[in-house]
């Protein structure tokens, strides 16, 4: 019996120090990052890495469907401002996901598999698009003279 409690013991702590170094944080080397694909998180150290489709992020911004919409011209003045507006919207929500959900780095989505050795990741882009859809219905849109639609 106490061989067998003995091996428990063991076995439980070999366990645990395996869960303890697979969760040993992650790191790019300086060389490596890109800044512009990092939207949370520092790269010198993380351990839960999220990538996500910006693009898609950005597209599902109520700023981007407003200049579809309109139809918009690019180039002028309203759409760039629309989409720095989208584009705010997108990395806040980035930025909140992170926060709620422990991801301690979010990228852009090819750019940690791209390293080398690729780092693993989860795609949250999911996660994102359902906090623009829910940031966007939270806020009145204000239109240009100060009315509320």
């Amino acid at each position: 019996m106490r061989i067998n409690s003995y091996a428990l013991t063991v076995s439980c702590l070999v366990a645990l120090i395996s869960a303890s170094a697979s969760a040993a944080p992650y790191s790019i080397p300086p060389e490596k990052q890109n800044i512009k694909k990092v939207y949370y998180g520092t790269a010198t150290s993380f351990e839960k890495p999220g990538k996500v489709d910006y693009v898609s992020v950005v597209k599902a911004t109520p700023e981007y469907e407003e200049v579809k919409k309109e139809k918009i011209e690019p180039g002028t003045g309203k759409y760039w401002i629309l989409l720095s507006q989208a584009s705010d919207r997108a990395v806040r929500a980035i930025s909140k996901v992170g926060h709620d959900s422990g991801y301690d780095f979010i990228a852009a989505q090819a750019y940690l598999g791209s390293l080398e050795p690729g780092i693993p990741s989860e795609d949250i882009t999911p996660l994102v698009l359902d906090q623009v859809k829910g940031e966007a219905k939270e806020k009145p849109k204000v239109e240009s003279k100060g009315k509320m639609k």
